[in-house]
């Protein structure tokens, strides 16, 4: 809606329009930085205000998260035992704010913007359903992991095909030659590595669903997954404003350059906005859990901004801490069916450090710090070489 308003200011001053001379500040809406900046700052808002009734509500419609038993966590059931009946499904906050912010400030026309909402939107429904039919049954099974992950390829290969086909019109360049969206890159390596063609389709619905399965995991802890978020948004925010400017992604970074990803900024930091007013009821104590209507719903649309981004591979390094605790999980059943024995105390590996001693806290901060150096190693990979 800002662009617009921009656009119909614009043509007003052409015709000499006496108006739009003394609006000149209306020039501003035109700018990346700026409509980004109004984005986290309209979640941020919506998601603080709203927050309490948002709360209040969810626990009028006594949607608490249930906790495993005893029986079946041990003692993880006594360190969070209490958290039994915190409301949870608290992602509609993240997603209804995110989807306002983004109505308001993105430009709605740009495919880069179009899909990685409706991503963001469609896991987001999905996991709402799990969580309700979780909250129904009073029993931490939702939907069946089978269901689940027809659903989330569906909705990765619907994005992954309109990328692979709507992107012929609107190309990438490397290096000063054209590329396909089907062309994998990575910082390190200042020419492109492969052209996988029409499997990025598979490739590419695979990472959405690892990324928001790996989030879904991540989230376990209070705040934990939301600040690992808001630094993942961040980073990605910054390097699709850098792959969408012409000087700074073919001259000086040599990375993937598309005018239309910068948009992606925008969407991005709206995210970032409203994880961080969401953290500020997510926070330990949790008055409130994301859910899998939010952790699915970040984790697909974090992952389809790195791929519109062209730095899909480099999410294993700035989500290292998603990475990680999917690993985590790989592994442990993987050791279990095969030699009957547990690599981690629990998995995924939050759980661990929990049972091996550390406070909640502890965890949350310090995967927290890891998160943050991740993204900061992320970003200066851009210019190592």
């Amino acid at each position: 809606m800002l662009y617009w308003i921009y656009e119909f200011w614009r043509d007003a001053k052409l015709s000499g329009a006496e108006w739009a001379h003394h609006l000149r500040v209306l020039n501003l809406l035109q700018y990346i930085t700026v409509r980004a900046g109004l984005a986290s700052l309209i979640t941020f808002n919506l998601s603080v205000f709203f927050g309490p009734w948002v709360i209040r509500k969810l626990i009028s419609l006594k949607v608490g998260q249930p906790i495993r038993s005893a029986d079946e966590v041990h003692k993880l059931n006594e360190l969070h035992g209490g958290k039994a009946g915190t409301p949870t499904m608290g992602g509609v906050m993240i997603l209804g704010s995110v989807l306002i912010a983004v109505l308001i400030c993105g430009r709605l026309l740009n495919p880069f913007v179009v899909v990685t909402t409706c991503v963001m939107l469609a896991l987001g429904l999905l996991g709402f359903v799990d969580d309700y039919t979780k909250v129904k049954l009073k029993s931490s099974d939702g939907v069946s992991g089978k269901t689940k992950l027809f659903w989330q390829f569906l909705v990765g290969g619907i994005a992954a095909s309109f990328l692979y086909f709507k992107t012929q019109s609107v190309g990438y360049t490397f290096m000063g030659e054209e590329m396909s969206v089907s062309t994998l890159t990575f910082p390190l390596f200042k020419w492109p590595l492969i052209d996988i063609g029409w499997l990025c389709i598979p490739f590419f619905a695979i990472i959405i669903v690892g990324c928001s399965n790996a989030v879904n995991l991540t989230d376990g802890l209070d705040g934990l997954a939301t600040g690992c978020t808001i630094t993942v948004a961040l980073a990605y925010a910054a390097i699709a404003y850098l792959a969408g400017h012409a000087y700074m992604a073919q001259e000086y970074l040599f990375i993937p350059f598309n005018r239309h990803v910068a948009e992606l900024s925008v969407f991005l930091f709206a995210l970032v906005g409203a994880g961080f007013g969401f953290l500020w009821y997510n926070c330990h104590p949790a008055k409130v859990f994301m859910g899998d209507t939010g952790s699915l719903a970040i984790g697909g649309g974090l992952a389809t901004a790195a791929i519109c981004a062209k730095q899909e591979l480099l999410l294993v390094i700035i989500g290292w801490v998603f990475v990680m605790e999917a690993l985590s999980v790989i592994l442990q059943v993987a050791s279990f069916k095969t030699t009957g024995k547990r690599i981690f105390a629990m998995s995924p590996i939050h759980h661990h450090f929990e049972l091996r001693g550390w406070h909640e806290t502890q965890v949350i901060v310090r995967f927290w710090t890891i998160s943050i150096f991740c993204g900061l190693v992320g970003i200066a990979l851009l210019k190592i070489v």
